[in-house]
């Protein structure tokens, strides 16, 4: 195979299982679907320049609709199956997809013709694109070639060992990174089993104990929303988790050790990543001691550095944490002015603040964009977050900026209080008032039955912000 050539090779795959369905596609199965889906394909016109919109996930099927693109050596771009027609509308017009799959393929009764479990194609064609904003206005659209997707699956399959991925659960939806690339290429590639149960309720996380003790799992990947919840309901009784990773939001310590005795799982990782490196870039885990807050540990791969306060990169201190690597997007669909603001000779500005030390181990403070300007002073909404969340009464926290005519912004939080919790502001204030800088407390308090989250299960200040200015209008 030439150089300039990319692999994604599946061929040791396992078993799929979509749990909610209760239903196992074996390797054959999937092969099968992926022969069947590339005929009606390129019966549609599709080759390896064409854009295939795939508007349906979480489920073997998926899978199948993802490789068969892939074998033709077109681009997928992968969508949220709850999109209303106007979002899907306008990220159709911006794309000019030559094919739209909004029903997935049923599971073939029969073997038939086998499909391509490995795939080859240029390194620098594009393969897959996700999207991180902008279905209803300007959208914005990550690009990944197969030379950066097949290098950041590598990368994750040399980092986790192939045993802890034996029987992984994925219970993120497949429309973006933390979920696809992590929780489900990965341990395809590994050849272990994948088990799908995208975007579970309330109850369902809850019922995680006896799930993992079920269904055996060894591995899964999560946001720190979810574990807040499942945290609430029974552990698993048979210890089968090997490796735990928890990313795609700030991440206090005291919730890693949570983790870590409730599931029994020795390895607990926090673990950082973008859409834009292909997901995981880095990951610290409990097996080389306690985890402080933010704490992401080296690089997997690539470098890592930091732009100081004065304009200057340097391999370590305090700034932007910039990143480099072959895992890189190739950038924003369409969006030169975005994509030449955040890459720069081959480094991206991630917009987290955060230290590099001696040793070359991360350690995230907060995001550049959500910082709340108090009357000049910079403050990171995520401390906010992190120390509340230290609270026994606290289930989540989510601190914001608001506009005001005096100190051009003030802080609000939202809170999320655990079951028969009183809250008291003046008690709340106190209690900060002990433990961190005054300008530091926020001024506007709202409590909420549940912190609104993004269809990733990520918070999103603007959206939380909105939801409590409203409840207080109304």
């Amino acid at each position: 195979m030439s150089s300039d050539q990319a692999v994604l090779d599946f061929s040791n795959i396992g078993r799929l299982y979509s749990l909610p369905k209760d239903e196992a596609w074996t390797a054959a199965e999937l092969s099968t679907a992926i022969s069947i889906r590339q005929e009606e394909f390129q019966e549609q016109g599709v080759t390896h320049t064409s854009r295939v919109m795939i508007a349906h996930g979480g489920t073997p099927a998926f899978f199948a609709d993802l490789l068969a693109v892939w074998s033709l050596g077109a681009c997928a771009v992968c969508l949220n199956a709850k999109l209303t027609q106007n979002e899907l509308d306008t990220l159709i017009g911006f794309v000019k997809p030559a094919l739209v799959v909004k029903e997935p393929i049923s599971r073939p009764t029969q073997p038939g013709k086998k499909g391509i479990l490995t795939i080859a194609q240029p390194a620098d064609r594009e393969a897959l694109i996700l999207f991180t904003s902008g279905t209803t206005g300007d959208p914005k659209g990550v690009v990944h070639t197969f030379g950066s997707l097949s290098t950041r699956i590598a990368l994750n399959c040399e980092h986790i060992d192939q045993q802890n991925l034996a029987r992984t659960l994925c219970v993120l939806p497949t429309h973006f990174g933390h979920g696809l690339i992590g929780n489900c290429l990965t341990p395809m590639a590994a050849g272990s089993d994948l088990l799908l149960m995208p975007s579970p309720n309330i109850q369902q996380m809850m019922a995680l104990g006896n799930l993992l003790d079920d269904q055996a799992i060894t591995f899964m990947s999560s946001v720190p929303s979810f574990w807040k919840i499942a945290l609430k309901g029974s552990p698993p009784a048979k210890h089968t988790l090997k490796q735990v990773g928890i990313g795609s939001a700030p991440l206090a310590g005291e919730l890693v050790d949570q983790v870590a005795q409730w599931t029994g799982c020795p390895d607990v990782r926090n673990m950082y990543g973008i859409t834009e490196t292909a997901n995981w870039i880095a990951g610290a885990s409990t097996l080389d001691g306690p985890l402080s807050d933010g704490l992401v540990g080296k690089p997997w791969g690539g470098e890592a550095a930091v732009l100081r306060a004065d304009g200057m990169q340097a391999p370590t201190g305090d700034g932007e944490i910039l990143v480099r690597s072959r895992a890189l997007m190739s950038g924003y669909l369409d969006r030169t002015d975005l994509t030449t603001a955040v890459l720069n000779d081959g480094w991206f500005h991630t917009g987290d603040k955060g230290t590099i030390d001696a040793g070359g181990r991360i350690t995230l403070t907060g995001r550049l964009k959500s910082e709340i300007n108090r009357a000049g002073m910079k403050i990171s909404p995520e401390e906010i977050d992190l120390l509340l969340e230290r609270r026994e009464d606290v289930l989540e926290a989510c601190a914001f900026g608001i506009e005001d005519s005096i100190a051009g912004e003030i802080i609000g939080i939202a809170l999320a209080l655990k079951g028969g919790s009183i809250f008291s502001e003046r008690d709340f204030r106190t209690w900060c008032t002990e433990r961190i800088r005054a300008e530091c407390i926020p001024e506007r308090w709202f409590v909420l039955p549940e912190i609104p989250k993004t269809d990733r299960g990520k918070l999103n200040r603007d959206m939380v912000r909105a939801k409590c200015l409203q409840r207080e209008v109304s």
